[in-house]
């Protein structure tokens, strides 16, 4: 899928995927889309939930080897 920025969350520990991924998105501009990919099997539910409770949308979502990975289009501020 298509993504402006890319974050590597691999190896980080829950709640660091959810706040670095609350980071990028503070850096972004309305309408880009952020790559997150994840090991910490928590954000599978965290990103989700903290998504659907923001402006931003959810995109895609699947978990390939072990890693799960998202595109969040960001919302307006």
């Amino acid at each position: 899928m298509k993504h402006d920025v890319e974050l590597d969350a691999r190896g980080l520990a829950c709640p660091l995927p959810l706040l670095k991924t609350k980071q990028s998105l503070r850096h972004m501009t309305t309408g880009q889309v952020l790559w997150v990919r994840a090991t910490d099997a928590g954000s599978w539910r965290d990103i989700p939930v903290f998504v659907k409770h923001s402006a931003h949308q959810l995109v895609g979502q699947q978990e390939v080897d072990g890693a799960f990975e998202y595109w969040i289009s960001k919302g307006a501020d």
